[in-house]
C-alpha cells in the first residue's frame, strides 16, 4: 500500500482531523467512507429497526429477536444480505412512501442527528475542502442512508440499492450488486468509471471499522481502520495501516 510507515492518526478531535497526504503522481485523490460505526457511532440499519418498533410498526419481541440475530450475523461476517434487506424493508414496504418519508424524517431528528459527531463532520469536510472526490460506501440500504449522506454533505452514496415495482415503490429485493464485502469493491469500480476514473488513475483512501470491509481496505491505496473492532485493529497493526479512533482513544 501507499503511505508506508504511517502510525496512528490524531484521535477524537472536534476540530480538524489529520488526513493522509494527497498523491504527488497526478492521480486523483478519492476519499471513501464506510458509514456505520465509522462516521456514525451507531449502526443506522439496526437503529432504524429499533425505531420502527418504537413507533409501533413492528412487534418488539419477534422483530427484536430477528434484528439482533441479523446484526450478530453481520458482525460475524456471515450475513445473508438479501434475506436481511427483505426483513429490514418489510415494515416500510407495507406502509407506503408517504408514511415512510414521515417516519424517516423523525428517525433523522430523533436518532441520527444527535449522533452526527463534529469529529466525523470535520473529517469529511477536510477531504472535501482539499478537493478530493468523496463518497460514502455502505452495506445499509439506500432508503435508510440517503438522508444521512446528505447530512454529511456527501452527494455520492454507494449503498444497497432497492428494486422498485411498476409504481416506483420498493419491493424488498436488491437491485444490482449489493455493496457488501467484495461487492463494495465492484460497486466502487463502477462508481470510479462513472467518475471518468479507474483504479490506476485514482488514489483511494478508505475509512472503515469492520473486517467485513477487508476487500475494499486491501484494494485502497490508503486503508484507514477507523474506530476498529479488535479483529480489524490487530490486522491494521500487523500490516502497518493507519488507525483512527475518531470518537475517542482506545485503551
Amino acid at each position: 500500500m501507499d503511505d508506508p510507515g504511517a502510525d496512528a492518526m490524531s484521535t477524537a478531535m472536534p476540530s480538524f482531523p489529520s488526513i493522509p497526504v494527497p498523491p504527488t503522481d497526478g492521480r486523483v485523490p478519492v476519499a471513501l467512507f464506510d458509514l456505520d460505526h465509522t462516521l456514525l457511532p451507531l449502526d443506522s440499519d439496526y437503529e432504524w429497526g429499533v425505531f420502527t418498533t418504537r413507533i409501533g410498526w413492528t412487534d418488539p419481541v419477534a422483530f427484536g429477536q430477528r434484528n439482533d440475530a441479523f446484526f450478530a450475523d453481520y458482525q460475524a461476517g456471515r450475513l445473508d444480505v438479501h434475506a436481511y434487506v427483505r426483513f429490514a424493508t418489510e415494515a416500510v414496504r407495507v406502509r407506503g412512501p408517504h408514511a415512510a418519508a414521515e417516519a424517516h424524517a423523525r428517525f433523522m431528528a430523533e436518532v441520527i442527528e444527535p449522533a452526527l459527531r463534529p469529529e466525523a463532520r470535520a473529517l469529511v469536510a477536510a477531504h472535501r475542502a482539499r478537493g478530493d472526490r468523496v463518497a460514502i460506501v455502505t452495506a445499509t440500504n439506500e432508503f435508510v442512508t440517503r438522508p444521512i449522506a446528505q447530512a454529511f454533505g456527501v452527494d455520492d452514496l454507494i449503498a444497497v440499492e432497492l428494486e422498485r415495482d411498476a409504481s416506483g415503490w420498493i419491493t424488498g429485493d436488491i437491485r444490482g450488486v449489493p455493496s457488501f464485502r467484495e461487492g463494495k469493491v465492484e460497486r466502487v469500480t463502477q462508481w470510479l468509471v462513472a467518475q471518468g476514473l479507474d483504479w490506476a488513475r485514482a488514489h483511494v483512501t478508505f475509512y472503515s471499522d469492520s473486517t467485513n470491509d477487508l476487500p475494499l481496505l486491501e484494494r485502497a491505496d490508503v486503508p484507514v481502520a477507523t474506530n476498529p473492532g479488535e479483529g480489524l485493529r490487530a490486522i491494521a497493526r500487523a500490516r502497518g495501516w493507519r488507525i483512527l479512533d475518531l470518537f475517542g482513544s482506545h485503551p
